[in-house]
């Protein structure tokens, strides 16, 4: 039999290729584009979703963090409080000073010709706490004795010197002054009626200090906020 045809002839395309043009090729790519850029803003909206559940997970941590942080902040507080007292503790014991032994030993040398009207002692030069004092002793770091007082002479007041030189720790003795007055003229032994038992005598001012002595310090800072400066330590006695 002879094959027959039966496709219409409008539909034959006698073995050639079909030429449909670049618009099959353009509805390609921009289905391509389209879902390249429906990918992209899942991935997108994931990215931003994931993100934002950490950061509501960091947020409780935080929470956690902070409410546990202020459970424990009474212990902190306890421990600063305890460092200070501490460093407080040590500067006082730091700063203390033998009083008790300076003056003992100054009865001991003090020579029967020497009289004392005025005997101050102070642990810090008053110019540290804003007193006005004598520039000798202001010149002073350290405890030091200010001694007042009269002997028979000039001589007298150089043998008294040297006798403080033996107290124990003693590094220097200044004379701030050293007058020589007649007994019973106006000036001459006022302070004290012993001044007067001698044809003449010599009012002085001396000046003792120690400088190896640690110094201590009114602005030594106390635990509560509210807590005065540590104050020096000051005795003042009158001998007639």
């Amino acid at each position: 039999m002879r094959p027959v045809n039966l496709i219409p002839p409008e539909s034959r395309t006698d073995g050639r290729p079909l030429r449909s043009g670049p618009l099959v090729y353009i509805v390609i790519g921009l289905l391509v584009a389209a879902l390249g850029g429906v990918t992209a803003l899942v991935l997108t909206e994931n990215q931003i979703s994931d993100r934002k559940d950490e950061v509501a997970q960091l947020r409780r941590e935080d929470a956690v963090v902070s409410a546990r942080a202020q459970r424990l902040a009474a212990y902190t507080q306890f421990q600063t409080l305890r460092e200070q007292e501490v460093s407080t503790v040590t500067a006082l014991a730091d700063s203390r000073f033998d009083w008790e032994r300076v003056m003992r030993e100054l009865s001991l040398v003090l020579p029967s010709d020497v009289w004392l009207t005025s005997f101050d002692a102070s642990a810090a030069s008053e110019s540290s706490t804003g007193s006005s004092g004598s520039s000798l002793r202001s010149s002073i770091a350290g405890p030091a004795l200010e001694l007042s007082g009269c002997t028979v002479g000039h001589d007298g007041v150089a043998g008294f010197i040297t006798a403080l030189e033996d107290i124990d720790g003693v590094t220097r003795v200044g004379v701030e002054s050293s007058d020589l007055s007649e007994a019973g003229s106006e000036g001459g032994g006022g302070e004290s009626g012993a001044c007067q038992t001698k044809s003449f005598v010599a009012q002085f001012k001396i000046v003792v200090a120690f400088d190896a002595a640690p110094v201590s310090s009114p602005a030594v800072e106390e635990p509560a906020p509210a807590s005065a400066p540590v104050e020096e330590t000051s005795t003042t006695t009158e001998e007639g």
